[in-house]
């Protein structure tokens, strides 16, 4: 996007980037949660620091969700906004998820039985945090698009996770996107990947083991996601930005 020609365009977007992002929030970004401020603030301030503000301190973003539940069209609401590294673990590591699962002698698209989750999984999010660190140690913001599901919900690996980025002077954050049963399904059957034929063929099996009411307990701000609600409003943003800054 150009960049504001006043102070005024600069601040009426950065109440614009704000606002979104308080809709978004299950909680609301004006809750008492510390982490939910911090992050609103750093989103606002990566804004700024595009148009010649803000603090140079990296920041890495893991943002997570169930499949279908919209994290990937979110992640990319906040690399447009923030100008932060998108980096998405299917694109990343797929072609070498389906070539290592061949080789084992399983299908390409498994993505449910115990050799991918024991032998395949670990080295998906391997690759992809060792994407992020590239970044994140020359100074590049990493915005981190993968379900994060065993991840978030295991409080010792995001703590540690918080060690390792604290000692190189990162920050981190946790977002999970939410969202109902109906809308996931509706969004699997529309990319139509191979990798979701599973999903699909047994969904109530599936949806079974989801705990679509609730979030992970690392996660520092739910994002909701409903209905399509937060895709939504991101695409409203996007255009009310563009017609603050042209």
């Amino acid at each position: 996007m150009p960049a504001p020609t006043d102070p005024a365009a600069d601040n009426a977007a950065a109440q614009v980037i704000e606002e979104a992002l308080a809709k978004v929030s299950v909680d609301g970004t004006q809750s008492v949660n510390p982490q939910q401020t911090a992050l609103r603030n750093r989103i606002v301030d990566a804004w700024r620091r595009r148009h010649g503000g803000g603090s140079p301190k990296p920041i890495l973003t893991l943002v997570g969700g169930y499949a279908g539940s919209g994290k990937t069209e979110f992640s990319r609401f906040l690399s447009d906004i923030t100008g932060w590294a998108f980096l998405d673990k299917d694109s990343i590591t797929r072609s070498m998820t389906e070539r290592l699962l061949v080789s084992l002698g399983a299908d390409p698209n498994d993505r449910h039985s115990e050799l991918y989750l024991s032998e395949v999984r670990p080295l998906e999010y391997r690759c992809l945090m060792e994407t992020a660190w590239d970044n994140l140690h020359v100074g590049t913001s990493a915005i981190l698009s993968a379900p994060f599901i065993s991840e978030l919900n295991d409080e010792a690996w995001f703590k540690r996770l918080e060690n390792r980025c604290a000692a190189k002077g990162i920050d981190v954050a946790a977002i999970w996107v939410r969202c109902d049963p109906e809308s996931m399904r509706e969004y699997i059957e529309f990319r139509a990947a191979a990798r979701d034929a599973w999903k699909l063929t047994n969904w109530d099996e599936y949806v079974s083991g989801l705990k679509t009411d609730a979030s992970p307990p690392t996660a520092h701000i739910t994002v909701d996601n409903r209905l399509g609600s937060a895709i939504t409003l991101a695409d409203q943003t996007r255009e009310a930005l563009k017609r603050i800054l042209t």
